[in-house]
């Protein structure tokens, strides 16, 4: 009998939540892929229930519905999992995304999820960026083996933060190489600041301080000339300026990273500071990988392939392996799932930095030869060219 004042509850109460929570290029703004996908299953349920009950909502709703899953479709890895960012799982999206595409008419989700199996391939680069969210996913093709990337050049998010800006994620051949460590649990200790924390990415410590908390959201998307797109290669800049935890002065990271399709990622990083500082470039493979480090090139090597992180330009330092290490010092785990968690080599670069470029060139081989011949153009002490030529 009350069945109208439920519906005008629920439609009152949820609608706005579409703006308040989505941004115009389809992420959920906690910015954690887990729960952009627990947002939008409810959202889509609410649709769902409301037609069961012969209603239709506004047209805005389901316009907001397909940028969420378009967010999901188009930033799926080859193997359809979705990304590991901020506190998510690994969570398998491409079964869902096979049973929504007719609802939207979108047969390019279907090409996405299958492989290029079922649908219609999509139009344009394979690669996208997502200018609100702040992240560029960089792939090779459509394909099982292809490459396939995540660069963090956005906001913090709204909730379920971790200190993770300008990280970088990297699989080929259908295996994650580099990772973001997961979420593993909520409970406060010394595990939970660990995952949470910059040591759990990839990306810089600065004289053993981590990231501070960062902007949570913003109103409009990032700067057009951050970033390029177009069939050769992807790239994106930023810089984290909002400090380190504990750390005596100021210091600004900036990162740029270019994936030249086909071939290999390069990164390039730049600490300026008022001071000269102790830098470590954290590099987390998957618990799946076997890493050496032969002559400070960090080589991961699994049955499908390998990866190579090669440092080059100004980077002069010592370079080492952590795997498994416990508390109070926590360093080379991965978690996949809530509550899991396996030991995986983390590879570390230190050394003094004072404003010099320190660059990364990152190669995945599908037969297992890890060669690669990287030439330097240098002008002046600074690298002004680079060329890769993988094994």
């Amino acid at each position: 009998r009350d069945q109208e004042a439920w519906l005008a509850y629920s439609y009152h109460s949820l609608l706005p939540q579409m703006e308040r929570q989505i941004y115009p290029d389809g992420a959920q703004k906690e910015l954690s892929s887990h729960y952009h996908g627990a947002t939008l299953n409810a959202f889509q349920a609410f649709a769902d229930l409301y037609e069961q009950a012969d209603q239709r909502l506004p047209d805005s709703w389901y316009e907001g519905l397909e940028r969420m899953w378009n967010y999901w479709a188009y930033s799926m890895r080859p193997d359809g999992h979705g990304v590991l960012n901020n506190d998510s799982n690994l969570d398998y999206n491409r079964p869902k995304l096979l049973q929504t595409y007719e609802q939207y008419g979108r047969p390019d989700w279907a090409y996405i999820a299958s492989n290029g199996a079922e649908g219609d391939r999509p139009t344009g680069l394979a690669s996208r960026i997502f200018t609100w969210s702040g992240q560029l996913i960089s792939r090779s093709g459509w394909d099982a083996d292809a490459h396939w990337s995540v660069f963090d050049v956005g906001p913090w998010g709204i909730g379920h933060q971790h200190q993770d800006k300008l990280h970088l994620s990297v699989s080929a051949f259908g295996q994650d190489f580099l990772v973001d460590a997961g979420r593993l649990y909520y409970k406060r200790d010394d595990w939970r600041d660990w995952i949470q924390g910059t040591m759990a990415h990839n990306t810089l410590i600065v004289d053993g301080c981590e990231q501070k908390a960062d902007v949570l959201e913003v109103d409009e998307p990032i700067d057009a000339d951050s970033y390029a797109m177009n069939a050769s290669f992807d790239y994106a800049r930023s810089a984290f300026t909002a400090g380190y935890k504990g750390l005596e002065g100021e210091a600004v990271h900036r990162r740029a990273v270019m994936y030249v399709k086909g071939v290999a990622w390069i990164a390039v990083d730049q600490v300026e500071s008022d001071r000269e500082r102790e830098v470590e470039t954290l590099w987390h493979f998957h618990p799946d990988v076997t890493v050496q480090l032969e002559d400070r090139v960090a080589i991961g090597r699994h049955e499908v392939g390998s990866m190579a992180v090669h440092p080059i330009g100004g980077w002069s330092g010592h370079a080492r392996a952590v795997e498994g290490q416990e508390p109070p010092d926590i360093q080379g785990w991965y978690s996949r799932e809530y509550n899991q968690k396996d030991p995986a080599t983390c590879a570390i670069y230190g050394g003094k930095s004072d404003g010099q470029v320190m660059g990364w060139v990152i190669v995945p081989s599908k037969e297992g030869n890890v060669d690669a011949e990287i030439q330097l153009e240098e002008e002046d002490g600074v690298v002004s060219g680079l060329g890769v030529i993988s094994g």
